[in-house]
Order: structure tokens, then sequence, then C-alpha cells
């Protein structure tokens, strides 16, 4: 028998977070994110709580968790999308059906006592979590930014009469076969034609004060139209600046800046740190900290975290900028390729970019949506 419990207790919350850490342990394409970041989910003070309501579940059989799953009101969403909608997200399962209906069965109850009529993802509080139902790339290492899970879920949502709403695209990029030659005259004719210039940056702390409020400020212009995006709030920037100063380099960030050294593109790449979290279950161990230092000294794999255009300089051929620094990025003595991370399908601008590179296409990502009629049927 399967029972659903919502999740109250200490060791309630040590078991909803164990739970894909279990499920995965043998798999090796499977990246945990770190143990401490999930732990903040359960705390009053957690930033997304004063824009979010939150819910998390928890699947028994026997005793023994079979899967979870959460559910997010985000209200800022709504408020800019005029819909009643709840997320879904951190769902994990073992292979049974009746499990994932027991788990999304709580979580459109509880989206209808909200009067909310529709559930969609997986979506997180905001894109700077995971989101997106892998189905396809099943046998690649997911990016430490993104969830792996097994081809079974997307049979589960379809069976539980969840549709596509967006799909996003992941892709390998190899150097232009020139390296980058003809990206750099082109990104030298943009920027002479537009006054425009490469920022000197020196070291990450450097980037942060001169530029890191400009960047946000660019973000929230750039990605409004795009899916499931929400403004970024003072939490949100601080979170994020915590979690990643320690791994952004100078060397794999690019800063555009205009005659009035405006920001008008950046582009931020991580070196990866996907197998260095690997054995320890995204925890931070002293073996674990070697291996990622290791992996931000030398990295052999790179991560694009984050590309911004100001809309102004949307179709005057600046993205060419950061391709061309992008191709010296793919350069540096020891990197072997970088993860393009999500790219929404029909978001042509991003998709062509990667024509310029040697690119292979190898995962894709769904986010679904299910309208609900009063008893929470289709």
């Amino acid at each position: 028998m399967i029972t659903i419990q919502e999740v109250k207790t200490k060791k309630q919350q040590k078991e909803f977070i164990e739970f894909p850490l279990r499920l995965y342990k043998d798999n090796p394409y499977f990246v945990p994110p770190l143990y401490g970041d999930e732990k903040k989910i359960f705390r009053p003070d957690y930033i997304y709580y004063d824009t979010c309501l939150a819910v998390y579940y928890l699947a028994y059989r026997d005793g023994e968790v079979v899967g979870r799953i959460s559910g997010i009101l985000q209200k800022t969403s709504n408020e800019k999308t005029g819909e009643r909608r709840v997320r879904f997200t951190r769902f994990d399962t073992v292979e049974d059906f009746a499990v994932a209906k027991a788990l999304f069965e709580a979580v459109e109850t509880w989206a209808k006592s909200l009067g909310m009529d529709t559930v969609c993802g997986p979506l997180g509080f905001s894109d700077l979590e995971r989101e997106g139902l892998l189905i396809e790339g099943f046998e690649e290492l997911s990016t430490f930014e993104e969830q792996y899970n097994a081809p079974y879920y997307a049979d589960f949502m379809e069976r539980l009469g969840y549709g596509k709403e967006v799909d996003w695209t992941e892709s390998r990029i190899y150097p232009p076969e020139d390296k980058g030659e003809k990206l750099d005259q082109m990104a030298k004719f943009v920027m002479d034609r537009y006054g425009l210039h490469l920022a000197e940056i020196t070291s990450t702390s450097e980037f942060i004060k001169k530029y890191a409020d400009a960047c946000f400020e660019l973000l929230d212009k750039a990605y409004e139209p795009l899916y499931g995006t929400v403004p970024f709030t003072e939490g949100m920037k601080k979170m994020m600046l915590d979690n990643f100063k320690l791994i952004i380099k100078p060397q794999y960030v690019a800063v555009i800046l205009d005659k009035e050294e405006k920001v008008v593109s950046f582009g931020v790449c991580f070196p990866s740190i996907a197998k260095a979290v690997q054995k320890s279950g995204g925890r931070l161990t002293p073996a674990a900290i070697l291996r990622v230092l290791r992996a931000l000294n030398r990295p052999s794999i790179i991560d694009l975290a984050l590309v911004g255009v100001d809309p102004v300089y949307a179709n005057r051929g600046i993205s060419v900028i950061i391709s061309a620094g992008l191709a010296h990025m793919l350069q540096n003595k020891g990197v072997e390729y970088a993860e393009t991370n999500l790219n929404l399908e029909e978001n042509y601008s991003i998709q062509n970019q990667w024509k310029r590179f040697r690119e292979v296409k190898h995962k894709r990502r769904r986010s679904y949506i299910k309208k609900l009629n009063s008893d929470g049927e289709t």
C-alpha cells in the first residue's frame, strides 16, 4: 500500500533530500545538487518564501520511501502571466506508476485548495533552479546545474495526462574549425560599428563589484519574455553571488561595454564541477573540496551559465562577440568542450548561435502542463 505524507519532521526532510541520492546511487550520469543548498529549502527564511508557497511530499510503501515531489505556488510568476498555476519540482520515483500517480494527486489536490487550475513543470522557484524533465540523453553526464531522471518518468507523465508545454535542448560545443578566426573578425566589425569594447576583468571580486548589479538588471530585461522566468529579488541576487563567487573565474567571463561604460551584453561560464561532487552525494567533504578545487583550476569541461544581451542590441549581431569570447575560452589548456545547459527549443537566436561552432545536440528536456477541473482531472 502506498501512502503520501507531507514533509514535516527533520527526519522527513532528510529523507526528502536523500531519496534521489539513493535512487541514483550507482548511476554514472546523475549529478547531485549541493547537499547544503538543498537543506536550505526547509528553512522558514529561505529567500523564495517571500514570494512563494511550497509543499513537500514523500511516498511510502511498507515504511520505505519510494518517491518524492514538491509543489510551488510562484506568486510573482502568476501575477506576471495572469494565470493560476502551481509548479511541480523535485519529482523522483521508483519505477512504479502507482507511486507517481499518488504523488501527483497530492500536488493537484494542493493546487485546487489554493484556487489554482493548472499544474506545470518540472520548474523550480525560479529559472536559477533545476528545471525540465530529461526525455533524451539518458546516457550523457548531467551538468551540475541540471537534474537527471530515468526514462520511465516521461511515460508516467503522459499516462497522468500531462502534455508538452515547452522543450529545451542542450548541446556540447567544440571550437570552430578555424579556431575562431572568422568569429574574431566578425566581432571586431560589430564592436567598431557600435563603439563597443570588452571590459578588462582581472579578478572575480572586481567583476562582482563593478558589473554584477548591471548584469542582473540586463538579465531581467533580456529574460522577461522567456518561459518560466521571474525578476531577480535582492535575496536571489545575494544567493546567486554567494553560491557562485567561488567558481567564477575571470578567464571565463566576458562583459561588453558601450562608449559610456554601460553593460550591453555579458556571458559567464563555470568550470564544470559535475564529476567533482558525484562521489560525495553533493556533500562538501574534504575530499570533495579537493576535487572541486582541481576542477576549477584545471577544467576539462566548461558550463555556460548565463548569457545576457540588452534588447536594444538584440538584432545588431552582438551575440557574435560572445561567441568569439567562447571560442577563446575553448582554447584554454585542457578544455575539451563546453556544455550549453538549457536552451529553449524556439529561442532561435540562441539556437543559431551554436551553429558557429562544432555542435552536438545531445539532450532534450521538457516542461509539462495539465489543466485541472474541479475534480482535479484533465
